[in-house]
């Protein structure tokens, strides 16, 4: 204690270096207390079994962020999905439709019907306490910064890693909102450099989300329109029968780069957990890029 005060007082750069040698070693503290026997059984685990389960409480982005390890199991094993409803989110998240959790039964009961026409999922179902091979879930609460790549969150919960620039998620096109321009854009994870202004000289613009956020966009452009979606079901087969894509991080862009649609990824600058990884995918920051990346897509 005495050591470390003086530190502080007369050598800040040795008081540094210590305070995070502790960080580092409380890290691997907790690592082996709670989670280093998971991971032990893990790989036997998926060896023995025919048959793997997976628990995810979302958000719904990060369930569509998971699905690449699900279908990559789907391989060798009948894969089962449970989705834990209303679990308290650790941090506040500004007009969130969940409000305080990561996924309620509204919002369950509108994803249901995207995630049930994946065929490489035996089933999907509300959590009720059954017994959990694989719990994504442990990405929000293990030791380490999870500033990467979103769906990498899940290559590390199970060990198990795949190609990202193939689909892994396959809807039908929709019938009648076909060769749009398709934009969704929440309150959250917004690029404070950027505005859409210019997106009023294009044709075909519709708006998926909410229809707050959808008021908010349209301020900018004026002819953009807004289409109330059934559920993501629905929401997935606009994006797919789209010309491209706009969105920033929220459940329709994980969609369209699951989908691997043409579409334009709004970068956030504060967490920037996802990329586009594939062809006819780009991100911005910056507003000349933004406007650069959809004159090139519309041009297609």
């Amino acid at each position: 204690m005495l050591s470390k005060l003086f530190y502080k007082l007369f050598n800040p750069e040795k008081y540094k270096d210590l305070k995070k040698e502790k960080q580092i070693r409380e890290t691997v503290k907790i690592f082996e207390k709670k989670y280093k026997s998971y991971f032990d059984l893990l790989d036997e685990k998926i060896k023995k079994n025919k048959r793997i389960s997976f628990l995810h409480s979302g958000h719904c982005g990060d369930i569509i962020f998971s699905l690449p390890v699900i279908k990559e199991l789907s391989k060798t094993h009948e894969c089962n999905l449970y989705i834990r409803v209303n679990k308290k989110m650790s941090l506040p998240y500004s007009k969130h439709p969940g409000k305080n959790v990561y996924i309620d039964d509204r919002m369950l009961n509108i994803f249901l019907p995207l995630l049930k026409t994946q065929k490489f999922i035996h089933s999907v179902k509300k959590y009720d306490n059954e017994e959990i091979d694989i719990n994504f879930d442990l990405f929000r609460e293990l030791p380490v910064n999870i500033i990467f790549n979103q769906a990498r969150w899940f290559f590390h919960v199970s060990g198990v890693q795949v190609d990202l620039s193939e689909p892994y998620l396959d809807v039908d096109p929709h019938k009648k909102i076909v060769d749009k321009i398709v934009i969704h854009r929440t309150f959250r994870y917004r690029n404070q450099f950027i505005n859409y202004k210019f997106l009023k000289k294009y044709k075909n613009l519709v708006f998926i989300g909410l229809k707050d956020e959808f008021e908010d966009l349209k301020k900018d452009v004026k002819n953009l329109i807004f289409y109330n979606c059934e559920d993501f079901l629905e929401m997935a087969q606009i994006i797919k029968a789209s010309k491209f894509f706009i969105g920033n991080q929220s459940i329709a862009y994980p969609m369209a780069e699951a989908m691997k649609v043409p579409r334009i990824l709004e970068g956030c600058p504060y967490f920037p957990v996802s990329q586009p990884i594939g062809k006819n995918a780009f991100d911005f920051y910056y507003q000349p890029h933004f406007e650069k990346w959809c004159e090139l897509l519309n041009s297609k």
